[in-house]
C-alpha cells in the first residue's frame, strides 16, 4: 500500500510539477490532524516519519512512563509501557505506533481534505510564481465573458502551460475599445497578489507600460538597448508621446522607431485601435526637450525659468491652438513627458526673454504617427 502511495505521489510530481517532498509534509499534517481528530484533547506529541527509501510512512505518539498517569495522552504506566519495551524504565520516553487503518470514517475524510487542500495550495503557488515573473510585461489574453451590469471583462491567461482568469476592470479598458467574447487581446500585468481562490492578475489595457512594451517587441533597438525610452505619457485610446534616445549616434532613434514606411509604429497604433502616437527625441537641454515634445506644433523659441521647473514657450500665432491641443492635451501631455510646468504664448504677445538663452526646436526632433 505504501509503494503504491509513493508512486502516486511521484506520478503527481510529474504530472503537475508538485514535489513528492511537499505532498508527503502535507500527507503528515493530513495524518496528525485525523489522529486528534479521533482523539479529542491530544496535545502535540504527535509525530509522522517518512523514508522515501524504504516508501514508509510512520505515525507515532510519543508517551512518558510514569508512576500515576495523570495525562493519559501524554503519559503511560510501566505496566503499559513495557508492552511496546520490555526493558522499559520510569522516566523513558516511548513512541508507540498507530496504524492510519485504524482510523475512522470521520478522521479519515479530514485527511483527504487536508491532502486535496494541499494539493491545490500547490497549483495556485506554481501559478502565482509563473505569472508573478510576468509582472511589467504583456501576456496574451482571450475574452472569456463580459459582464453587462458593470462593463469588466473576463479574460483567460497562459504563460508556460499555467493558465487563469483576471479581470479588465472598466477603469483599466480604453475607452473607445469594445471588446468581445472570444476576442484575443494583449493586455499590460500590472501586480500579481496572493488571493484565497488563486492568484489576482491586475491587468490594465490604459498603463503606460503596454506602450512601452509594444515599443521593445517592435524595435528591435530597443529590446537590444541602443534605443533607450525615457519617457511615456499616455491617455489611452486618444494620444501617446513617447521620448527616446539613442545610445549610438549612427542611429536615429525615431526613425527606428518609426520604421520603414511607418510599418512599426504602425503595427503599435493597430494594436492601440488607431491611438495617435508623437515620438520625441529626448534631450539633455530641458528648453530643446519641450520645444520637442509639443509636436505636432512649431516652436519658435523656450526659455527655461529660474525655478528650473518650468518653461517658457513662444508658438507662431497660427499655432497656437496646434501647442495647446484639444481640451489642452498636446500641452497636458508635453508637460507630463517631461516633468515641465509649460507656459504658451503666441509671437504676437510675447514679451522680451529676460532668463536663460532661448533654444529652438529642430524640425526633426519630433515626429507624429497617425
Amino acid at each position: 500500500m505504501n509503494a503504491e502511495f509513493f508512486a502516486a505521489l511521484e506520478q503527481l510530481e510529474k504530472e503537475k510539477g508538485i514535489s513528492v517532498d511537499y505532498m508527503l509534509e502535507r500527507v503528515g499534517q493530513a495524518l496528525i490532524a485525523a489522529y486528534k481528530k479521533m482523539n479529542d484533547g491530544m496535545t502535540d506529541n504527535v509525530y509522522v516519519e517518512t523514508d522515501r527509501v524504504k516508501k514508509e510512512i510512520r505515525l507515532f505518539v510519543r508517551k512518558t512512563v510514569v508512576d500515576d498517569v495523570y495525562e493519559p495522552y501524554e503519559e503511560l504506566s510501566l505496566e503499559e509501557a513495557r508492552e511496546y519495551k520490555k526493558n522499559a524504565m520510569l522516566g523513558d520516553v516511548i513512541d508507540i505506533d498507530i496504524p492510519p487503518k485504524s482510523f475512522g470514517r470521520i478522521a479519515a475524510q479530514s485527511a483527504k481534505q487536508v491532502i486535496i487542500q494541499g494539493i491545490r495550495e500547490a497549483e495556485h503557488g506554481m501559478v502565482l510564481s509563473e505569472f508573478e515573473s510576468k509582472e511589467h510585461e504583456i501576456l496574451n489574453a482571450t475574452v472569456s465573458r463580459v459582464d453587462p451590469r458593470t462593463g469588466n471583462v473576463i479574460l483567460e491567461m497562459i504563460s508556460q502551460g499555467e493558465k487563469t482568469e483576471a479581470v479588465l476592470t472598466a477603469g483599466e479598458q480604453v475607452r473607445s475599445e469594445t471588446l468581445k467574447e472570444g476576442e484575443r487581446v494583449k493586455v499590460y500585468v500590472i501586480e500579481v497578489r496572493r488571493g484565497t481562490r488563486g492568484p489576482q492578475v491586475m491587468i490594465s489595457r490604459t498603463h503606460p507600460g503596454l506602450v512601452k512594451r509594444l515599443f521593445e517587441l517592435e524595435v528591435p533597438e530597443i529590446h537590444d538597448g541602443i534605443v533607450e525610452v525615457k519617457s511615456i505619457a499616455r491617455e489611452a485610446g486618444n494620444r501617446t508621446k513617447i521620448a527616446v534616445w539613442s545610445q549610438d549616434e549612427n542611429v536615429d532613434p525615431i526613425g527606428a522607431c518609426v520604421g520603414t514606411r511607418g510599418a512599426r509604429v504602425g503595427n503599435i497604433v493597430d494594436e492601440l485601435g488607431g491611438e495617435k502616437i508623437d515620438i520625441i527625441k529626448w534631450s539633455e537641454d530641458m528648453a530643446q526637450f519641450v520645444s520637442a515634445a509639443l509636436a505636432p506644433a512649431d516652436v519658435i523659441s523656450a526659455t527655461m525659468q529660474p525655478d528650473g521647473k518650468s518653461c517658457r514657450v513662444i508658438v507662431p500665432d497660427d499655432q497656437l491652438s496646434l501647442a495647446i491641443g484639444k481640451e489642452g492635451q498636446n500641452a497636458r501631455l508635453a508637460a507630463k513627458l517631461t516633468g515641465c510646468k509649460i507656459d504658451i504664448a503666441p509671437a504676437s504677445q510675447a514679451e522680451p526673454a529676460v532668463s536663460e538663452p532661448e533654444t529652438e526646436a529642430p524640425a526633426e526632433d519630433a515626429q507624429e504617427a497617425e
